[in-house]
Protein backbone atom coordinates (compact mmCIF):
# COMPACT_ATOMS: atom_id res chain seq x y z
CA UNK A 1 0.00 0.00 0.00
CA UNK A 2 2.82 2.40 0.18
CA UNK A 3 2.85 3.09 -3.70
CA UNK A 4 -0.34 4.05 -3.33
CA UNK A 5 0.43 6.72 -0.02
CA UNK A 6 2.89 8.24 -2.06
CA UNK A 7 0.56 8.71 -4.50
CA UNK A 8 -1.87 10.18 -1.89
CA UNK A 9 0.64 12.36 -0.55
CA UNK A 10 1.34 13.78 -4.11
CA UNK A 11 -1.75 14.28 -4.99
CA UNK A 12 -1.60 11.79 -7.73
CA UNK A 13 -4.56 11.78 -10.61
CA UNK A 14 -7.17 9.75 -11.38
CA UNK A 15 -5.76 7.88 -13.67
CA UNK A 16 -2.06 7.54 -11.95
CA UNK A 17 -3.93 5.97 -8.77
CA UNK A 18 -5.95 3.78 -11.24
CA UNK A 19 -2.33 2.41 -12.97
CA UNK A 20 -1.15 1.31 -8.91
CA UNK A 21 -1.31 -2.59 -8.94
CA UNK A 22 -3.89 -3.35 -5.96
CA UNK A 23 -1.86 -5.70 -3.52
CA UNK A 24 -2.37 -9.15 -2.77
CA UNK A 25 -1.90 -8.63 1.38
CA UNK A 26 -2.45 -5.91 3.59
CA UNK A 27 -2.28 -4.39 7.23
CA UNK A 28 -5.48 -4.87 8.85
CA UNK A 29 -6.93 -5.30 12.44
CA UNK A 30 -8.12 -8.90 13.33
CA UNK A 31 -10.22 -10.92 15.63
CA UNK A 32 -9.85 -14.35 15.31
CA UNK A 33 -12.25 -17.31 15.39
CA UNK A 34 -9.96 -18.91 17.07
CA UNK A 35 -10.05 -17.13 20.16
CA UNK A 36 -13.58 -16.49 20.75
CA UNK A 37 -14.12 -18.40 23.64
CA UNK A 38 -10.83 -16.39 25.31
CA UNK A 39 -12.74 -14.35 27.64
CA UNK A 40 -15.77 -17.30 28.20
CA UNK A 41 -15.46 -17.28 32.51
CA UNK A 42 -14.91 -13.36 32.56
CA UNK A 43 -17.26 -10.22 33.66
CA UNK A 44 -17.81 -7.82 30.68
CA UNK A 45 -15.37 -5.11 32.36
CA UNK A 46 -12.53 -7.83 32.88
CA UNK A 47 -12.35 -8.50 29.06
CA UNK A 48 -9.56 -6.67 27.22
CA UNK A 49 -9.36 -5.91 23.69
CA UNK A 50 -5.64 -5.48 23.77
CA UNK A 51 -5.61 -8.94 24.03
CA UNK A 52 -7.88 -10.24 20.99
CA UNK A 53 -7.19 -7.27 18.38
CA UNK A 54 -4.07 -8.41 16.48
CA UNK A 55 -2.83 -6.70 13.59
CA UNK A 56 -1.82 -9.01 10.60
CA UNK A 57 -1.39 -9.32 6.98
CA UNK A 58 -4.54 -10.71 5.08
CA UNK A 59 -5.22 -11.66 1.56
CA UNK A 60 -7.03 -9.54 -0.66
CA UNK A 61 -10.82 -10.34 -1.63
CA UNK A 62 -12.04 -10.06 -4.89
CA UNK A 63 -13.85 -6.92 -6.07
CA UNK A 64 -17.48 -7.11 -7.00
CA UNK A 65 -19.02 -5.06 -9.69
CA UNK A 66 -20.90 -2.90 -7.48
CA UNK A 67 -18.04 -2.26 -4.98
CA UNK A 68 -14.81 -0.14 -4.46
CA UNK A 69 -11.29 -0.23 -2.94
CA UNK A 70 -10.42 2.63 -0.90
CA UNK A 71 -6.92 3.07 0.35
CA UNK A 72 -7.66 3.58 4.28
CA UNK A 73 -6.47 6.96 5.78
CA UNK A 74 -7.86 6.91 9.06
CA UNK A 75 -10.64 5.22 10.63
CA UNK A 76 -11.95 5.00 14.54
CA UNK A 77 -12.95 3.16 17.37
CA UNK A 78 -16.70 2.81 17.62
CA UNK A 79 -18.71 0.79 20.44
CA UNK A 80 -19.14 -2.21 17.77
CA UNK A 81 -15.76 -2.76 17.68
CA UNK A 82 -15.47 -3.39 20.98
CA UNK A 83 -18.49 -5.77 21.29
CA UNK A 84 -16.75 -7.56 18.50
CA UNK A 85 -13.17 -7.45 20.11
CA UNK A 86 -14.65 -8.95 23.52
CA UNK A 87 -17.19 -11.49 21.74
CA UNK A 88 -20.53 -9.31 23.55
CA UNK A 89 -23.10 -10.30 23.30
CA UNK A 90 -21.51 -12.98 20.55
CA UNK A 91 -18.95 -13.40 18.73
CA UNK A 92 -19.46 -12.11 15.13
CA UNK A 93 -18.40 -14.78 13.32
CA UNK A 94 -22.04 -16.20 12.93
CA UNK A 95 -22.81 -13.12 11.24
CA UNK A 96 -20.34 -13.82 9.25
CA UNK A 97 -21.03 -17.20 8.26
CA UNK A 98 -24.45 -16.06 7.76
CA UNK A 99 -23.32 -13.41 4.92
CA UNK A 100 -21.32 -16.13 3.71
CA UNK A 101 -24.50 -18.05 2.36
CA UNK A 102 -26.00 -15.50 1.20
CA UNK A 103 -24.26 -15.32 -1.94
CA UNK A 104 -21.10 -16.48 -4.20
CA UNK A 105 -19.44 -12.28 -3.23
CA UNK A 106 -20.99 -12.94 0.33
CA UNK A 107 -19.28 -16.39 0.65
CA UNK A 108 -16.22 -14.01 0.54
CA UNK A 109 -16.41 -12.71 4.10
CA UNK A 110 -17.09 -16.38 6.08
CA UNK A 111 -13.35 -16.35 7.17
CA UNK A 112 -11.53 -17.60 10.44
CA UNK A 113 -10.88 -13.93 11.15
CA UNK A 114 -12.58 -10.66 11.46
CA UNK A 115 -11.23 -7.29 9.86
CA UNK A 116 -12.98 -4.76 12.64
CA UNK A 117 -14.05 -0.88 12.57
CA UNK A 118 -16.73 0.24 10.84
CA UNK A 119 -16.06 4.22 9.93
CA UNK A 120 -13.06 5.23 7.31
CA UNK A 121 -11.30 8.43 5.56
CA UNK A 122 -9.39 7.35 2.70
CA UNK A 123 -9.14 7.36 -1.39
CA UNK A 124 -10.78 5.57 -3.87
CA UNK A 125 -8.39 3.18 -5.18
CA UNK A 126 -10.64 0.74 -7.83
CA UNK A 127 -13.92 0.51 -8.61
CA UNK A 128 -15.95 -2.53 -9.84
CA UNK A 129 -17.99 -2.40 -13.32
CA UNK A 130 -20.95 -1.39 -12.50
CA UNK A 131 -19.71 1.74 -10.17
CA UNK A 132 -21.11 4.94 -11.66
CA UNK A 133 -20.53 8.30 -9.40
CA UNK A 134 -17.08 7.04 -8.10
CA UNK A 135 -13.53 6.76 -9.57
CA UNK A 136 -9.87 5.90 -8.40
CA UNK A 137 -8.76 9.18 -6.77
CA UNK A 138 -11.80 10.45 -5.29
CA UNK A 139 -11.59 11.48 -1.14
CA UNK A 140 -14.04 10.07 0.57
CA UNK A 141 -15.58 9.08 3.83
CA UNK A 142 -17.80 5.13 4.14
CA UNK A 143 -21.07 4.73 5.60
CA UNK A 144 -21.77 1.86 7.48
CA UNK A 145 -25.03 0.56 6.22
CA UNK A 146 -24.45 -1.94 3.84
CA UNK A 147 -27.40 -3.53 2.16
CA UNK A 148 -28.06 -5.13 -0.96
CA UNK A 149 -30.52 -3.13 -3.19
CA UNK A 150 -32.00 -6.21 -5.17
CA UNK A 151 -34.38 -6.93 -2.02
CA UNK A 152 -37.50 -4.70 -2.36
CA UNK A 153 -37.79 -4.27 1.81
CA UNK A 154 -34.65 -1.82 1.08
CA UNK A 155 -36.43 0.58 -1.47
CA UNK A 156 -38.46 2.82 1.15
CA UNK A 157 -35.83 3.07 4.47
CA UNK A 158 -33.16 0.73 3.79
CA UNK A 159 -32.53 0.72 7.46
CA UNK A 160 -35.69 -2.00 8.09
CA UNK A 161 -33.99 -3.84 4.77
CA UNK A 162 -34.63 -7.48 5.82
CA UNK A 163 -30.86 -8.14 4.37
CA UNK A 164 -29.45 -4.64 6.01
CA UNK A 165 -26.30 -5.37 7.97
CA UNK A 166 -23.18 -3.28 9.43
CA UNK A 167 -19.96 -3.05 7.71
CA UNK A 168 -16.77 -4.12 9.91
CA UNK A 169 -19.44 -5.45 12.43
CA UNK A 170 -21.64 -7.49 10.38
CA UNK A 171 -19.60 -7.94 7.09
CA UNK A 172 -15.79 -8.37 6.73
CA UNK A 173 -12.72 -6.38 5.45
CA UNK A 174 -13.53 -3.19 7.79
CA UNK A 175 -12.25 -0.09 8.15
CA UNK A 176 -9.21 -0.39 10.75
CA UNK A 177 -6.94 -1.30 8.02
CA UNK A 178 -5.07 -0.01 5.35
CA UNK A 179 -7.73 -1.09 2.48
CA UNK A 180 -11.32 -1.22 2.84
CA UNK A 181 -13.80 -2.73 0.32
CA UNK A 182 -17.06 -1.14 0.71
CA UNK A 183 -20.35 -0.94 -1.52
CA UNK A 184 -20.49 2.03 -3.80
CA UNK A 185 -23.59 3.48 -2.07
CA UNK A 186 -21.53 3.40 1.24
CA UNK A 187 -19.12 6.37 -0.09
CA UNK A 188 -19.64 9.78 0.88
CA UNK A 189 -17.52 13.15 -0.30
CA UNK A 190 -14.63 13.85 2.37
CA UNK A 191 -14.78 17.19 4.24
CA UNK A 192 -12.33 19.46 2.60
CA UNK A 193 -11.44 21.41 5.52
CA UNK A 194 -10.41 18.19 7.58
CA UNK A 195 -7.71 16.12 8.02
CA UNK A 196 -8.01 12.40 7.79
CA UNK A 197 -8.80 11.54 11.44
CA UNK A 198 -10.86 14.64 12.32
CA UNK A 199 -13.00 13.10 8.59
CA UNK A 200 -12.91 9.21 9.87
CA UNK A 201 -14.62 10.02 13.13
CA UNK A 202 -17.71 11.00 12.02
CA UNK A 203 -20.12 9.16 9.88
CA UNK A 204 -21.09 6.15 11.83
CA UNK A 205 -22.24 8.56 14.87
CA UNK A 206 -22.98 11.68 12.87
CA UNK A 207 -25.60 10.04 11.14
CA UNK A 208 -26.92 7.99 13.97
CA UNK A 209 -27.50 11.13 15.92
CA UNK A 210 -29.17 12.74 12.92
CA UNK A 211 -31.45 10.29 11.82
CA UNK A 212 -32.43 10.01 16.18
CA UNK A 213 -33.15 13.78 16.38
CA UNK A 214 -33.68 14.76 12.74
CA UNK A 215 -35.45 12.38 10.62
CA UNK A 216 -38.82 11.61 10.28
CA UNK A 217 -37.70 8.25 11.11
CA UNK A 218 -36.52 9.55 14.39
CA UNK A 219 -37.70 11.86 16.73
CA UNK A 220 -38.12 15.28 13.95
CA UNK A 221 -37.37 17.45 16.36
CA UNK A 222 -38.92 21.07 16.24
CA UNK A 223 -37.31 24.07 17.61
CA UNK A 224 -37.94 24.61 21.36
CA UNK A 225 -37.97 21.07 22.30
CA UNK A 226 -36.38 19.99 25.29
CA UNK A 227 -33.88 17.42 24.38
CA UNK A 228 -32.18 15.47 27.42
CA UNK A 229 -28.98 13.97 26.48
CA UNK A 230 -27.41 11.01 28.20
CA UNK A 231 -23.46 10.77 27.48
CA UNK A 232 -23.68 14.18 26.23
CA UNK A 233 -19.87 14.23 25.42
CA UNK A 234 -19.68 10.69 24.41
CA UNK A 235 -19.86 9.41 20.62
CA UNK A 236 -23.21 9.97 19.68
CA UNK A 237 -24.07 12.41 22.31
CA UNK A 238 -21.69 14.93 21.47
CA UNK A 239 -23.78 15.09 18.18
CA UNK A 240 -26.76 15.56 19.18
CA UNK A 241 -26.21 18.04 21.58
CA UNK A 242 -24.98 19.97 18.39
CA UNK A 243 -28.12 19.17 16.43
CA UNK A 244 -30.27 20.23 19.40
CA UNK A 245 -28.62 23.54 19.69
CA UNK A 246 -28.77 23.94 15.60
CA UNK A 247 -32.59 23.11 15.59
CA UNK A 248 -33.28 25.44 18.36
CA UNK A 249 -33.79 23.03 21.05
CA UNK A 250 -33.10 23.09 24.53
CA UNK A 251 -30.34 20.46 25.30
CA UNK A 252 -29.76 18.85 28.66
CA UNK A 253 -26.86 17.28 28.85
CA UNK A 254 -25.59 14.49 31.33
CA UNK A 255 -21.72 14.33 32.01
CA UNK A 256 -19.63 12.23 34.59
CA UNK A 257 -17.03 14.99 35.46
CA UNK A 258 -16.35 18.44 36.12
CA UNK A 259 -14.17 18.64 32.37
CA UNK A 260 -16.97 17.13 30.60
CA UNK A 261 -19.16 19.58 32.12
CA UNK A 262 -17.07 22.45 30.91
CA UNK A 263 -16.35 21.15 28.02
CA UNK A 264 -20.64 21.15 27.18
CA UNK A 265 -20.66 24.57 28.18
CA UNK A 266 -17.61 25.76 25.79
CA UNK A 267 -20.19 23.66 23.15
CA UNK A 268 -23.41 25.95 23.87
CA UNK A 269 -24.90 23.93 26.28
CA UNK A 270 -25.86 25.65 29.35
CA UNK A 271 -28.10 22.64 31.30
CA UNK A 272 -26.04 20.84 32.33
CA UNK A 273 -25.86 17.53 35.07
CA UNK A 274 -23.39 16.21 36.42
CA UNK A 275 -24.49 12.79 37.28
CA UNK A 276 -21.39 11.87 39.76
CA UNK A 277 -21.90 15.18 41.54
CA UNK A 278 -25.51 13.83 41.98
CA UNK A 279 -24.51 10.47 42.63
CA UNK A 280 -27.63 8.81 41.15
CA UNK A 281 -28.63 5.52 41.99
CA UNK A 282 -31.23 4.34 39.48
CA UNK A 283 -30.86 0.51 40.65
CA UNK A 284 -30.78 -0.28 44.70
CA UNK A 285 -29.60 -3.65 43.28
CA UNK A 286 -29.15 -5.44 40.34
CA UNK A 287 -32.71 -6.41 40.01
CA UNK A 288 -34.43 -3.62 42.06
CA UNK A 289 -34.93 -0.56 40.09
CA UNK A 290 -35.12 3.00 42.41
CA UNK A 291 -37.83 5.04 41.29
CA UNK A 292 -37.29 7.59 44.32
CA UNK A 293 -34.16 7.94 42.23
CA UNK A 294 -35.93 8.22 39.01
CA UNK A 295 -38.15 11.44 41.06
CA UNK A 296 -35.41 13.08 41.60
CA UNK A 297 -33.57 13.16 38.58
CA UNK A 298 -37.37 14.55 37.51
CA UNK A 299 -36.96 17.63 39.84
CA UNK A 300 -33.83 17.99 38.51
CA UNK A 301 -34.39 18.34 35.28
CA UNK A 302 -37.23 20.64 35.81
CA UNK A 303 -35.69 22.96 38.33
CA UNK A 304 -32.97 23.56 35.23
CA UNK A 305 -35.48 24.17 32.37
CA UNK A 306 -38.73 24.12 33.89
CA UNK A 307 -40.47 21.52 32.09
CA UNK A 308 -39.85 17.57 31.70
CA UNK A 309 -38.05 16.52 28.31
CA UNK A 310 -39.88 16.25 24.64
CA UNK A 311 -37.44 14.12 23.76
CA UNK A 312 -34.85 11.55 25.75
CA UNK A 313 -31.94 10.63 24.22
CA UNK A 314 -31.80 6.83 25.21
CA UNK A 315 -28.61 4.58 24.53
CA UNK A 316 -27.32 3.22 27.86
CA UNK A 317 -30.11 1.00 28.52
CA UNK A 318 -30.42 -0.71 31.13
CA UNK A 319 -28.98 1.65 33.93
CA UNK A 320 -31.19 4.33 32.50
CA UNK A 321 -33.87 3.29 30.81
CA UNK A 322 -36.67 3.08 33.75
CA UNK A 323 -35.41 6.99 34.56
CA UNK A 324 -35.86 7.73 30.81
CA UNK A 325 -39.25 6.65 30.78
CA UNK A 326 -40.07 8.15 34.07
CA UNK A 327 -38.73 11.53 33.30
CA UNK A 328 -40.43 12.46 29.43
CA UNK A 329 -43.01 14.28 29.19
CA UNK A 330 -46.66 13.30 28.90
CA UNK A 331 -46.54 12.45 25.34
CA UNK A 332 -42.80 12.86 25.26
CA UNK A 333 -40.96 10.20 23.32
CA UNK A 334 -37.85 8.10 24.65
CA UNK A 335 -35.60 7.89 21.33
CA UNK A 336 -33.23 4.79 21.78
CA UNK A 337 -30.37 3.09 19.77
CA UNK A 338 -28.16 1.38 22.06
CA UNK A 339 -27.48 -0.50 25.27
CA UNK A 340 -24.22 0.01 26.29
CA UNK A 341 -25.07 -0.95 29.72
CA UNK A 342 -26.89 -3.70 29.26
CA UNK A 343 -29.48 -4.66 26.73
CA UNK A 344 -31.97 -5.92 28.88
CA UNK A 345 -33.95 -3.19 30.57
CA UNK A 346 -36.74 -2.47 32.98
CA UNK A 347 -39.30 0.11 33.20
CA UNK A 348 -42.12 1.12 34.93
CA UNK A 349 -44.72 0.48 32.31
CA UNK A 350 -47.93 2.55 33.73
CA UNK A 351 -45.20 5.91 33.42
CA UNK A 352 -45.58 5.07 29.49
CA UNK A 353 -48.79 4.16 29.29
CA UNK A 354 -50.99 6.22 31.23
CA UNK A 355 -49.17 9.02 30.27
CA UNK A 356 -49.31 8.70 26.62
CA UNK A 357 -45.44 8.13 25.73
CA UNK A 358 -43.55 6.21 23.28
CA UNK A 359 -40.33 4.34 22.98
CA UNK A 360 -39.12 4.56 19.75
CA UNK A 361 -35.81 2.44 18.29
CA UNK A 362 -33.67 3.92 15.79
CA UNK A 363 -30.40 1.85 14.31
CA UNK A 364 -27.63 3.74 12.50
CA UNK A 365 -29.13 5.45 9.35
CA UNK A 366 -29.83 4.99 5.55
CA UNK A 367 -27.94 6.40 2.56
CA UNK A 368 -30.12 9.79 2.23
CA UNK A 369 -29.61 10.47 6.33
CA UNK A 370 -26.00 9.65 6.22
CA UNK A 371 -25.37 11.83 2.97
CA UNK A 372 -27.52 14.43 4.65
CA UNK A 373 -25.41 14.10 7.82
CA UNK A 374 -21.97 14.57 5.98
CA UNK A 375 -23.25 17.70 4.02
CA UNK A 376 -23.48 19.57 7.22
CA UNK A 377 -20.05 18.41 8.38
CA UNK A 378 -18.74 19.46 4.95
CA UNK A 379 -20.95 22.68 5.59
CA UNK A 380 -19.15 22.98 8.46
CA UNK A 381 -22.69 22.88 10.74
CA UNK A 382 -21.58 20.45 12.34
CA UNK A 383 -18.16 19.63 13.92
CA UNK A 384 -16.10 16.15 14.65
CA UNK A 385 -16.08 15.50 17.83
CA UNK A 386 -12.10 13.95 17.93
CA UNK A 387 -10.48 13.87 21.02
CA UNK A 388 -7.54 11.46 20.57
CA UNK A 389 -5.59 9.39 17.95
CA UNK A 390 -3.86 6.51 18.09
CA UNK A 391 -1.69 4.57 15.70
CA UNK A 392 -3.48 1.34 14.07
CA UNK A 393 -0.90 -0.72 15.62
CA UNK A 394 -2.41 0.74 19.15
CA UNK A 395 -5.86 -0.07 17.99
CA UNK A 396 -5.92 -2.74 21.00
CA UNK A 397 -5.43 0.33 23.71
CA UNK A 398 -7.81 2.65 21.46
CA UNK A 399 -10.62 -0.18 21.48
CA UNK A 400 -9.50 -0.37 25.55
CA UNK A 401 -10.33 3.13 26.04
CA UNK A 402 -13.72 3.12 25.04
CA UNK A 403 -14.86 -0.11 26.30
CA UNK A 404 -13.77 1.41 30.03
CA UNK A 405 -15.20 5.49 29.15
CA UNK A 406 -11.48 6.41 29.49
CA UNK A 407 -12.67 9.47 26.79
CA UNK A 408 -14.50 12.24 25.41
CA UNK A 409 -15.78 12.21 22.36
CA UNK A 410 -14.36 9.75 19.59
CA UNK A 411 -11.29 8.14 19.48
CA UNK A 412 -9.33 8.18 16.19
CA UNK A 413 -7.18 5.46 14.52
CA UNK A 414 -3.58 6.74 11.98
CA UNK A 415 -4.21 3.59 8.85
CA UNK A 416 -1.84 4.17 6.03
CA UNK A 417 -1.67 7.98 6.99
CA UNK A 418 1.63 8.52 8.54
CA UNK A 419 1.15 11.48 10.97
CA UNK A 420 -1.94 14.19 12.18
CA UNK A 421 -3.63 16.95 10.69
CA UNK A 422 -2.65 15.57 6.84
CA UNK A 423 -5.33 15.70 4.18
CA UNK A 424 -6.47 19.21 4.93
CA UNK A 425 -7.52 20.68 1.26
CA UNK A 426 -9.76 24.03 2.29
CA UNK A 427 -7.84 25.88 4.91
CA UNK A 428 -9.45 29.01 3.95
CA UNK A 429 -12.88 27.81 4.97
CA UNK A 430 -11.32 25.68 7.82
CA UNK A 431 -10.11 29.16 9.21
CA UNK A 432 -13.48 30.49 8.35
CA UNK A 433 -15.86 28.05 10.80
CA UNK A 434 -12.52 28.50 13.56
CA UNK A 435 -9.53 26.19 14.59
CA UNK A 436 -11.39 26.00 18.19
CA UNK A 437 -14.59 25.04 16.84
CA UNK A 438 -13.29 22.03 15.42
CA UNK A 439 -10.19 20.90 17.54
CA UNK A 440 -12.63 21.81 20.66
CA UNK A 441 -12.72 17.83 22.20
CA UNK A 442 -9.08 17.64 21.31
CA UNK A 443 -8.39 20.99 23.43
CA UNK A 444 -10.19 19.92 26.52
CA UNK A 445 -8.69 16.54 26.16
CA UNK A 446 -5.37 17.90 26.09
Amino acid sequence: MQKFLEAINNNASSEEIASIEIPERYRAAVVLQEEQEMFESLPSAEKDPRKSIHIQEVATPELAPDEAFVAVMASSINFNTVWTSIFEPLPTFGFLKRLGKDSIWGKRHDLPYHIVGSDAAGVVIKVGSAVRNWKPGDRVVIHCNYVDDQDPSAHNDSMLAANQKIWGFETNFGGLADLALVKANQLMPKPKHLSWEEAAVNALCNSTSYRMLVSKNGADMKQGDVVFVWGATGGIGGYAVQYVLNGGGIPIGVVSSKEKASLLNDMGCNNVINRKEKNYKFWQDENTPDESEWRRLGKDVRAMVGEDPDIVFEHPGRQTMGASVFIAKRGGLIMTCAATSGYMIEYDNRHLWMKLKAIKSSHFANYQEAYEANRLICRGAIQPILSTVHKLENVGEAAYQVHHNLHDGKIGVLCLAENENMGIEDMEFRQKIGEDKITMFRRHNA
